[in-house]
């Protein structure tokens, strides 16, 4: 799928936009950018206990003036309600976490394929003005490389021999190691796990029935989100709020591998914002965006400057040096695309989004399931 592919459409400047998923982390963001800027938004979710926890409860931090259905997006009368009356859809809703969809394989694939098929089936009855979806960094695989030699790869996934050996790093056919670097859309998409795979199978979905029945569809390849409202007891959420959940249990955060792998991290206000432009922007229906910081910094780097936030001194991370199936060395993105479709600029610094989101978990109750999470990947071969 090349990342534009017809049925442009002009931008929404206001109305009424649905999230589906929009009670979790980016979405309850996302719900609050598009108030802000004069939208009314609806939000279906089914307010999952793994994200949620067991109370199932309107969250304490979604704006009130969201309306909320409570409701799964594999249902379509659920979803059909859902739709009424609205202009534009976000379709964030889906089951999240490359560890646990290895062994998870028939709910992820339920969630997130079925799910997206019949959020479109009903789509495809009552087309909308513009159609958003939340894909992935992960759906690339490996990121881009440059070989010594000066010429750009895209690297296979690394072999299990190798990685048991403890060589963790991405190399050329003549075992020369390979410079990661930014990664743009262009890239082929290799998914190393049944979550990327999903993502993948999303976004192609809604650009394929968005070109056939006239629904302007945008894929957003979002890359390492933090921040506020993260789920800090869900073990398969992103890699900061695991962190977080450790220091917040007085102990020490574990790393795969050696800890140089290579992630772009971006705050979520950022993500909401893209999205925003995504929604206003005219003429980029097909398009396939990157969404991240476009700086990069290792596992061990971003571990570190969660210490300092948190001033933290005698915690170092335990480098485990195993490896998880389906997980990626180096990967962060090449944000040139989203600057110029969108107007995309990030704003939130690393330092100023770790300070953000410490302040607010300090107030926040987390429960570590990290080993849990880690002996249930060990028990099923999934950990090297």
């Amino acid at each position: 799928m090349s990342p534009r592919n017809g049925n442009a459409g002009a931008g929404l400047a206001s109305g009424s936009v649905l999230i589906t998923g929009g009670a979790g982390f980016v979405g309850s963001h996302l719900a609050d950018e598009l108030l802000e800027h004069g939208y009314r938004v609806r939000v279906l979710d089914n307010l999952d206990a793994q994200v949620h926890g067991d109370a199932i409860a309107r969250p304490a931090y979604l704006n009130p003036e969201v309306e909320l259905l409570r409701g799964d997006v594999r249902d379509r009368a659920a979803v059909n309600r859902a739709l009424r009356g609205v202009e534009a859809v976000f379709h964030f809703a889906a089951a999240v976490g490359v560890g646990q969809s290895m062994y998870e394989i028939e709910r992820y694939t339920d969630v997130n394929n079925r799910g997206t098929a019949v959020l479109l089936e009903a789509l495809s009855a009552a087309p909308v003005q513009r159609l958003i979806v939340a894909s992935s960094m992960s759906v690339y695989g490996e990121g881009r490389c440059r070989a010594p030699d000066g010429t750009l790869v895209d690297p296979p996934e690394r072999s299990p021999e190798r990685l048991r050996m403890g060589d963790f790093e991405l190399r050329d056919a003549d075992s020369q190691p390979l410079t990661p670097i930014p990664t743009p859309e262009e890239k082929p998409s290799v998914p190393t796990s049944v979550y990327a795979l999903s993502k993948l199978d999303q976004e192609r979905l809604c650009l394929m029935i968005g070109h056939a029945y006239g629904v302007p569809a945008v894929a957003l390849r979002f890359f390492n989100i933090y921040g506020t409202r993260q789920a800090l007891s869900n073990p398969y959420t992103g890699v900061l709020a695991i962190f977080a959940s450790r220091y917040l249990n007085q102990r020490a955060p574990m790393i795969f591998e050696d800890g140089l792998q290579r992630r772009d991290f971006v705050n979520v206000r950022d993500v909401a914002r893209a999205c925003r432009l995504a929604l206003q922007t005219d003429d980029i229906g097909g398009s396939v965006i990157n969404v991240g910081s476009g700086r990069s910094i290792s596992i061990l780097g971003v571990a570190a400057a969660m210490a300092q936030a948190l001033a933290i001194e005698d915690q170092p991370p335990q480098v485990t040096r195993k490896v998880r199936v389906g997980d990626i060395r180096h990967c962060f993105a090449d944000i040139a695309l989203a600057a110029e479709l969108l107007g995309y600029v990030p704003q939130v610094s690393l330092t100023d989004g770790l300070s953000e989101l410490v302040d607010w978990m300090l107030g926040q109750r987390a429960f570590d399931r990290v080993d849990a999470a880690a002996e249930e990947l060990a028990k099923r071969g999934l950990r090297l």
